[in-house]
């Protein structure tokens, strides 16, 4: 069994990928999880050649019977959940009179419903860790637009406030247990997630993933009485 374990998703990319990195280095074996596997399966590859413990589940989030065998297939292998990193999202930008539903439903399952359903299916392993050490922590990707809704966003704008909102109520849920979470909260990442951005914001000038990873490194730090709710990440330009 690992003295340390986590799962995280969207991780075969991105800060997914760069949260790995963190979370291995910082000696945790990892389960990560994504929708792509032959993508999934070189990340798992990559990370297993530098020395880090990683488990590969390739799963849909929008489909909750995914996301039970992913938490299955973390039991089986590592017995444990220290930390859980709910990161898998998906953003569709449309006027609000051109919302297509399937969209919707998209961006609501992914975004917003995977996240309470891991949160279901991790607690009894969460719980136990809170037992054990008092540190147990989840890590939920929200956004800056969840902070401050963005036209033709307004969808992924509501789940990630939606995020925010939900982390503060596990916070006052959890929190006696040793479950403690934070919402992240980034503006504009270097990632394929903002390509449709970047002819007006320029790769160079955005957050980088392991800028939002690092943070994760702090947090893992944080002692048992230290609760972050949220972190926002945001450009010199920018102002909430």
């Amino acid at each position: 069994m690992a003295e340390r374990a986590a799962i995280v998703t969207g991780a075969s990319s991105g800060i997914g990928l760069a949260i790995v990195r963190v979370l291995g280095s910082e000696g945790h074996a990892v389960t990560m999880a994504s929708r792509r596997p032959d993508k999934l399966r070189e990340a798992v590859a990559r990370l297993s050649s530098e020395g880090l413990e990683v488990h590969g589940v390739a799963a849909n989030m929008s489909e909750e019977a995914d996301i039970k065998r992913v938490v299955a297939e973390h039991h089986e292998h590592y017995g444990r959940l220290d930390v859980l990193v709910n990161n898998a999202g998906v953003g569709i930008g449309a006027p609000a009179g051109e919302i297509e539903t399937k969209r919707l439903d998209m961006q609501l399952s992914v975004n917003l419903r995977a996240t309470v359903l891991f949160y279901r299916e991790c607690l009894e392993m969460l719980r136990a860790a809170g037992a054990e050490h008092s540190n147990a922590i989840v890590i939920n990707m929200s956004s800056i637009s969840g902070k401050r809704g963005q036209p033709w966003l307004s969808v992924y704008s509501a789940t990630k406030a939606g995020i925010v909102g939900f982390t503060e109520a596990m916070n006052k849920e959890l929190g006696s247990q040793g479950i403690k979470s934070t919402a992240l909260c980034p503006a504009f990442v270097d990632t394929a997630m903002t390509d449709f951005a970047k002819e007006h914001v320029p790769a160079e000038k955005m957050i980088r993933p392991e800028d939002i990873a690092e943070a994760v490194r702090y947090l893992l730090k944080t002692s048992p009485p230290c609760v972050v709710p949220e972190i926002i990440f945001q450009r010199p330009d920018e102002a909430l």
